[in-house]
């Protein structure tokens, strides 16, 4: 192992430990650190590195993919079918927001921000046509 994998997974170790003792460290924590680790992976071995080498356009058509049969699947109203499907647009959501250096807590915490927010308010917040801006914007 090299060096810097070996920096990259104590770093990952301790990201770990410190969710652990936060009593937050639920399966979308996981997988945001799962994929936060395969960033540098062979795309060869790795699914999620595969989806990261061929850049946003790769994973957007993915997401775009997954949505549409998420949405054949609601209209089959197959319980079973949508989960799946559901479960297939967020993990494909997950891997956008790793690409990135977003993570679920980036989205848990906008949804904790909302808690309690009307959707009509909360939309006019942001005034017509602009998206709620985030100290992380500058990952582009």
């Amino acid at each position: 192992m090299s060096k810097s994998e070996d920096t990259e997974k104590s770093e990952h170790t301790e990201k770990v430990e410190q969710m652990e003792k936060k009593g937050q460290y639920d399966v979308l924590h996981r997988l945001s650190n799962t994929l936060a680790s395969r960033r540098n992976a062979d795309p060869e071995s790795s699914y999620t590195a595969q989806l990261f080498a061929g850049g946003p356009d790769s994973i957007l058509k993915k997401i775009g993919e997954e949505c549409a049969e998420l949405i054949m699947a609601g209209k089959e109203g197959k319980r079973l079918k949508i989960v799946w499907e559901s479960t297939d647009v967020v993990y494909h959501l997950m891997v956008l927001l790793a690409f990135y250096g977003l993570g679920a807590e980036d989205v848990l915490q906008e949804l904790r921000r909302r808690e309690g927010i009307s959707g009509i308010d909360e939309k006019k917040s942001r005034g017509a046509g602009h998206h709620h801006k985030k100290a992380k914007d500058d990952h582009k």
